[in-house]
């Protein structure tokens, strides 16, 4: 079940994110695998704004998160995040597609997204979930921002992509 995240689960969520980031070392990425994950201020900040959404196990306890921003009127994909525990179930893709029906039913014509282009899990994974790269001349002001931001905090250093899915 997705829902929305709730404020006292908030440490979950960096929980569940350490423990995804461990996954980069076996990429040769560990600077990912050892970056703190987003403060329990800013994840309040998603959920406080009614854009930060949790899948549920049976006993109702988050084992993915998904973070999500209206940028330049599409809505941008901040960050989906399932604990290794649960992945290769769906669940990843279950929370982009909840992404997609609130998009849409917003009239937003896409989702948007930031990633790696050569982890397994992100811009391959990305693409056959229906995104595809969006040219650099095609990127608008918010999301050269978010390029901008990642440059300056040395994701850079691992080729980044712009995806884009319309809807």
């Amino acid at each position: 079940m997705i829902r929305m995240a709730r404020i006292d689960e908030l440490p979950l969520l960096q929980d569940i994110e350490r423990a995804a980031g461990e996954s980069f070392r076996s990429v040769g990425m560990p600077e990912i695998a050892e970056d703190e994950p987003p403060s329990v201020d800013e994840l309040a900040r998603y959920q406080r704004a009614e854009l930060a959404w949790v899948a549920v196990d049976a006993a109702d306890r988050p084992v993915a998160y998904v973070l999500a921003e209206p940028v330049d009127g599409n809505l941008h994909v901040e960050q989906v995040t399932v604990h290794p525990e649960f992945g290769r179930r769906g669940i990843g893709r279950a929370l982009l597609e909840h992404l997609a029906a609130y998009a849409a039913e917003r009239r937003m014509p896409a989702l948007t997204l930031t990633t790696f282009v050569q982890v397994p899990w992100n811009a391959p994974y990305y693409e056959r979930c229906g995104f595809r790269p969006l040219e650099q001349t095609l990127l608008t002001p918010g999301l050269r921002e978010i390029r901008r931001r990642e440059a300056s905090h040395g994701l850079d250093r691992w080729p980044r992509v712009c995806m884009i899915r319309p809807l």
